[in-house]
């Protein structure tokens, strides 16, 4: 089930962050990306908690990422990797570059 309901969030032109919402590190990411202007419905966060199979779910993303912790972000079909990730992307201006080449923002 946990495959399934991960599997299911992925897509090729989304943003997709696996999150707890008491993540400090989740948060910082909530807020980064939240100030991109992306298209309606190509930005989602899946609180892992809500579920009730929290650990199966970081399970998964351990198998299919190398890493359980969170935040997981996945541009298009491509785990990028976690927070700091994200920031130093976001820095360098590559995350802008990755946005548009899936056209996920307006």
């Amino acid at each position: 089930m946990a495959q399934a309901f991960v599997d299911s969030k992925i897509q090729p032109g989304k943003v997709v962050v696996f999150i707890k919402p008491t993540c400090p590190y989740c948060r910082k990411t909530q807020e980064l990306l939240s100030q991109l202007p992306f298209k309606q419905g190509l930005l989602e966060f899946v609180d892992i908690t809500a579920a009730g199979d929290t650990s199966e779910i970081q399970d998964y993303l351990q198998q299919l990422t190398g890493a359980r912790t969170v935040p997981r972000v996945f541009i298009g079909q491509e785990c990028i990797g976690g927070c700091t990730d994200l920031v130093n992307m976001h820095e360098t201006g590559e995350l802008l570059t990755r946005l548009k080449q899936i056209g996920a923002l307006q």
